[in-house]
């Protein structure tokens, strides 16, 4: 009788929308079963996005940490460790890190890391958080992070050997997320917002407060109002939901231009809708590596982008397309217009954009990356 493959017990926050939640499903989705098997313990809890990971091989666990500091978690979390006597645990982000310590306690497995973005301190000079991070350094076998930037941080500011740290980008399925073809279905919004002959602006993610989807509509708004012909011929589309899209839907209400936007909350069929934008924006504060700019070349659309995190490695300004400062909203509506004004150099950047994810950051080239660094930190 064979042995069963090795056990990873990927330990994160929560399992809802988001990029590093959907690379995780990525990442288990894509790995043959036949050499790792995989379980997610969720220190908070999980939603339906959770449906997303294809079999019912991969239990699912939550801990229903409570608000505040609650000391029972990790003594929850040592327990279920125990219990499942995991190959390797892998935690991801500040939120999962103390984890370490919990599983170099529990059981011993070999240990993880994962750094995906600094959501709660995004220059990632909180001195709280960096001692914290420092503290738990010896008890991580491997770190993983998926920029480069992101390399360096815990270089120089946790202070991680580089022989330590696996860099390993996004991958992204470039047969789902593909160009328009003519036979696709029209999109949502056809009916009731634009046709086939506006320009579609468009943009995917939380709408949480780094997102800072609202300097995207404050863009859109200048680029309307400096040039007004662009009101018949051009509409912005915002896909996802959070605090802030009532705020941004008020925006647009001000400057009566709620009939030329569409923000349509949380969606399900990201990639078809992706195919019918024209350009796509990401203005976030800060990130890791964006799988929406990646899904976005895939797709083969410009990409207008904030200059921060790894952000800089996936657009190549003037060729895939164009970076702006973060918080700028006329440089922002500077870019847009020279999109939403040539088409030729829409097409171009887009093509451009898709032949670098189909050389560079495949599905098939991130999971065996992973899969190596599990093998190294097996040995």
């Amino acid at each position: 009788m064979s042995m069963r493959p090795p056990l990873i017990v990927h330990v994160i926050y929560s399992l809802d929308v988001g990029g590093l939640e959907n690379g995780l499903v990525n990442l288990i989705n894509n790995m043959p079963r036949d050499r790792y098997r995989h379980a997610i313990v969720c220190l908070h809890s999980f939603t339906d996005f959770a449906k997303r990971i294809q079999g019912s091989d991969v239990p699912i666990y939550s801990l229903d940490k409570k608000p505040g500091k609650d000391l029972g978690l990790y003594v929850r979390l040592g327990r279920l460790l125990r219990q499942l006597k995991p190959d390797i645990v892998h935690t991801r982000n500040l939120a999962a890190l103390e984890g370490q310590v919990v599983a170099a306690i529990a059981v011993s497995a070999r240990r993880v890391h994962g750094e995906h973005g600094r959501e709660v301190d995004v220059a990632g000079l909180n001195i709280k958080y960096n001692l914290l991070r420092r503290m738990i350094r010896p008890f991580v076998h491997r770190y993983i992070a998926v920029s480069r930037d992101l390399e360096q941080w815990l270089i120089d500011q946790i202070g991680v050997e580089p022989s330590r740290i696996k860099q390993i980008y996004n991958g992204v399925d470039s047969q789902k997320f593909r160009p328009w073809r003519v036979e696709d279905p029209a999109p949502p919004w056809q009916a009731q917002l634009a046709n086939d002959q506006h320009v579609i602006i468009g943009s995917v993610g939380r709408m949480a407060v780094i997102k800072d989807h609202l300097t995207l509509v404050r863009a859109f708004i200048m680029l309307i109002q400096q040039h007004p012909q662009l009101r018949e011929t051009t509409r912005l589309v915002i896909v996802g939901d959070g605090p802030c899209r009532e705020n941004c839907a008020q925006l647009l209400a001000e400057a009566g231009l709620s009939d030329c936007a569409y923000l349509m909350g949380e969606q399900n069929d990201v990639a078809e809708l992706m195919r019918a934008m024209d350009i796509f924006v990401l203005p976030s504060l800060g990130e890791g590596v964006s799988n929406t700019i990646l899904e976005a070349m895939a797709t083969g659309l410009p990409v207008v982008a904030t200059q921060v995190g790894g952000n800089p490695e996936l657009v190549q300004a003037s060729v895939t397309g164009r970076l702006i400062p973060a918080d700028a909203p006329q440089a922002m509506a500077q870019a847009l217009f020279d999109y939403v004004n040539d088409a030729q150099l829409r097409v171009s950047h887009g093509r451009a954009g898709r032949a670098i994810i189909e050389h560079q950051y495949s599905l098939p080239t991130m999971v065996s990356a992973y899969m190596q660094t599990y093998d190294t930190v097996l040995r």
